[in-house]
């Protein structure tokens, strides 16, 4: 969707009035006549309408010969969260109304610059839709919103959208990534996707192959990948903001492109949802995408693993053993516990190639984390409570919330394994701190390291107020975030 913003308030076909909480029983609207003024009031009074964030009254005006839409709009307190929902709820109603323009007009209230960002970028995140499979989409189910332009917006609205934007483009590579099917969507499909949507950005691009990886000994890794006809890639995009120097913190990503399970194959039932398994690489391209889009200052690497895990003659059995990068070994009890192999062999690599301050992996890694938590919040598991309170924050301001989790040698225990250094599973309880052990098992002294698993957060069966059904694109706003507030000089 196009954003634009304007000073001239000539009558648009369909202008959105926003409304603060406490305007709501006024029954007085700048932008609207005193004629409508009435037809207004009587109209939210009737729906109930009470300035709500992302509530909507939709009223007719006359305007002449001919007739106005108005939509009243609830923006709540006026926080940049409500006026988010506004924008959001904005483009739900509009998206495939056969309206192809929305003027919003500021008027009435008096928004921080941020707060109309944050408006404008929900409604045009909300305007997401992967349709490219659909041949014989009905009419009316068409998109046909295709500009909003903002009328009376503050001092430094378009300075804080340009930001914001950088975010929403970040977002689009994640969702276009997540929602993409399995045959479409392989290791090194995905790093060719990567490439040529960060085009032009100043990425630095390296990728490593299977060849390289085995030279590396990356065993855990591979081990994941050997069932599949489909080669491994590790992909990591290099955004050096701040100049030359190692990178003040990497990200990494799980890039499962398609989990079976394995040989412990999963149940059949739902088991085409897993080519999402690579959410926390999506994750980690599309935050990469953002800080290069907006010219962040700070030197960040993003590294994703990518992989797929199959069942076949030659894939890893239940009680092999494997060596990984760091020389540690793992008996491998379950092939389904397939991502944190991933992780390990690419947090190694991460290491020995860019020597960064901090780390931060996301990882769709664990069903037990959604019996945790269900679909509200991933969950965070750090070595380091100041980068742990950083990502919280950072949740918090943008919505992509998160929960801390325990980390203690108690459930370390758990993993030790009778003939190598440990398993790859521990027993039922606890699974996504036993999950969170293993990897921690893999960072190196002195790393700042934090765990995000996002199990229950990279898709949704339901709409939020910045994403339709389906791939949310969780972590990339929540990334940008902690970079700029913690690591962004």
């Amino acid at each position: 969707m196009q954003i634009a913003f304007s000073s001239d308030r000539s009558t648009a076909a369909i202008t959105a009035l926003p409304v603060e909480k406490d305007l709501a029983g006024r029954g007085s609207w700048a932008g609207l006549g005193e004629g409508h003024q009435a037809l207004a009031s009587a109209a939210a009074q009737a729906a109930r309408f009470d300035g709500e964030a992302g509530a909507i009254v939709d009223l007719f005006v006359g305007e002449g010969d001919t007739h106005r839409r108005v939509l009243l709009v609830g923006v709540g307190s006026g926080s940049e969260a409500d006026w988010e929902k506004a924008g959001g709820a904005l483009t739900a109603k509009l998206l495939t109304s056969g309206a192809t323009e929305l003027t919003a007009d500021l008027a009435s209230v008096s928004p921080t610059a941020k707060a109309v960002a944050r408006f404008a970028a929900a409604a045009a995140q909300r305007a997401w839709r992967f349709d490219q499979y659909r041949t014989k989409l009905p009419e009316k189910q068409k998109p046909t919103l295709t500009r909003l332009t903002i009328v009376g917006a503050p001092d430094g609205t378009e300075a804080a959208w340009s930001a914001q934007q950088a975010v929403t483009e970040g977002l689009t590579l994640t969702r276009n990534l997540v929602a993409a099917p399995p045959n479409i969507l392989y290791p090194e499909s995905f790093v060719e996707q990567v490439r040529a949507s960060v085009e032009g950005l100043g990425l630095e691009i390296i990728t490593v192959d299977e060849a390289e990886m085995a030279q590396h000994g990356m065993g855990a890794l591979l081990g994941v990948s050997q069932g599949s006809v489909r080669e491994a890639r590790i992909l990591a995009l290099r955004w050096n903001g701040a100049g030359e120097g190692d990178p003040a913190v990497a990200l990494v990503g799980k890039g499962v492109t398609f989990d079976t399970g394995g040989i412990s194959l999963k149940p059949g039932a739902g088991m085409e949802d897993m080519k999402w398994d690579m959410g926390g690489a999506g994750a980690v391209a599309g935050t990469m995408k953002a800080l290069a889009a907006r010219k962040a200052k700070v030197n960040v690497v993003g590294v994703m693993g990518l992989v797929e895990n199959m069942p076949d003659g030659n894939a890893q059995r239940p009680g092999d053993v494997v060596t990984s990068m760091s020389g540690q070994t793992i008996e491998i009890l379950n092939t389904d516990a397939e991502g944190r192999l991933v992780l390990a062999d690419a947090i190694t690599w991460t290491q020995a190639t860019f020597r960064p301050k901090a780390i931060i992996d996301l990882a769709t890694l664990t069903g037990a984390m959604i019996v945790s938590l269900g679909n509200e919040y991933g969950g965070l598991f750090a070595n380091d409570d100041g980068l742990a309170d950083a990502l919280l924050a950072a949740g918090l301001a943008t919505g992509d919330k998160l929960w801390r989790f325990p980390l203690s040698d108690t459930y370390n225990k758990l993993i030790d394994s009778p003939i190598a250094d440990m398993k790859n599973v521990g027993p039922r309880g606890a699974g996504s701190i036993t999950a969170a052990q293993f990897i921690q098992r893999f960072v190196d002294e002195g790393v700042a390291w934090a765990h995000l698993d996002i199990a229950g957060m990279v898709w949704s069966d339901k709409a939020g107020a910045t994403y339709d059904k389906g791939a949310t694109g969780y972590g990339v706003r929540l990334l940008d975030r902690v970079i700029a507030d913690r690591f962004e000089g």
